[in-house]
């Protein structure tokens, strides 16, 4: 990998102007070998994520883990409060009377689930970030609208910067930029 000069490189963004255009590059790019490679689409491309590798996070497990836990812990606190610390034998019913413990279980689960299935969410997705270095690509904003972008980024193993503006020049893109971080 050369030395980018006095700003760090990001990586080597190339810009397209068709949905076909973009997918017939990113299966060059994926038997070329790139492994650090992102696309930027104005809609959801689900061939293209699953050239690039992406794969699902797991979000739905941690809401799931997290709900449980936070069922066990209200039904915990509730059996605790009313087996152990502070038992009344009010009419000869059980100490251990769950059905009335159902609504502290059930609000524990769903805050439990909510929260830090939301936090996790966050993390996973790399927020909150503020700046990204893409929005600096020439021509970037219209990635919303009528463009799709692929970036090669500097971090991949293959990455030289001259190789990577050659090839996605020969990939059919509108134009090619080096990124800054």
């Amino acid at each position: 990998m050369t030395d980018p000069g006095p700003d760090k490189l990001f990586g080597v963004s190339a810009e397209y102007a068709s949905a076909e255009r973009l997918l017939a590059a990113v299966h060059e790019v994926s038997r070329e070998g790139y492994t650090k490679v992102e696309a930027y689409t104005p809609f959801p491309m689900e061939d293209v994520s699953t050239v690039l590798g992406h794969s699902d996070k797991p979000v739905a497990l941690v809401f799931l883990i997290c709900g449980i836990l936070g069922g066990l812990t209200g039904f915990g606190m509730c059996w605790y409060a009313n087996v152990v610390n502070y038992p009344l034998d009010i009419g000869g019913r059980p100490h251990n009377s769950w059905p009335a413990w159902i609504p502290i279980t059930f609000e524990l689960t769903v805050l439990f689930a909510a929260v830090t299935g939301a936090i996790a969410m966050l993390v996973m997705c790399g927020l909150p970030r503020l700046h990204h270095p893409m929005f600096d690509a020439p021509n970037f904003e219209r990635a919303t609208r009528d463009r799709f972008f692929l970036c090669i980024e500097a971090r991949d193993p293959k990455f030289n910067p001259s190789d990577v503006t050659t090839f996605l020049k020969r990939t059919g893109a509108l134009s090619v930029a080096e990124v800054n971080a």
